[in-house]
């Protein structure tokens, strides 16, 4: 299993240990899916909306709060691909708003644990080096996402 750093730095939402091992679960099963090995490392941070807006503001200089950052080690799947897995390696960094996260649960009629997994998937899909600002990408991380929540028995609805 990858080591996984959960840093809750909000205090809106509680964060349970439910919803860490959920994390945790959808991060092994999103590397899993995609044939990663074991030995990286992922960072995530639960924040709340004003901090991923101004990470949002820093970094993608959008100044509105969002679901999901992603910080990647790595650029591409094709440097993905090129990884030394023989030591631990550090895969890169999500960053999620609980906040954010339980309106688009309530906004899309599924539950905040669901909405919880996609984000995880979705961001560890970014670190992996999939993208969705073309449609023919969209496609595929979509495909992806979706593959991922079905093993994790985390589909819309739910």
């Amino acid at each position: 299993m990858a080591n996984i750093m959960i840093n809750n730095l909000q205090d809106k939402i509680e964060v349970t240990e439910e919803l860490k091992s959920l994390i945790a679960k959808a991060v092994n099963t999103a590397l899993y899916v995609e044939n990663v090995p074991e030995n990286v490392e992922v960072s995530i941070a639960l924040v709340d909306d004003s901090y991923i807006q101004k990470l949002n503001h820093q970094y993608r200089h959008l100044d509105a709060p969002t679901d999901v950052l992603s910080f990647a080690m790595r650029e591409t799947i094709e440097e993905e691909k090129s990884f030394d897995f023989y030591e631990e390696e550090l895969l890169g960094d999500i960053v999620i708003s609980l906040e954010r996260a339980e309106m688009q649960a309530a906004e899309y009629g599924h539950s905040f644990e669901r909405e919880v997994g996609f984000l995880v998937v979705h961001g560890i899909l970014h670190l992996l080096g999939y993208d969705h600002e073309l449609d023919e990408e969209r496609t595929v991380m979509r495909q992806k996402e979706e593959d991922i929540l079905k093993t994790l028995d985390l589909t819309r609805g739910i």
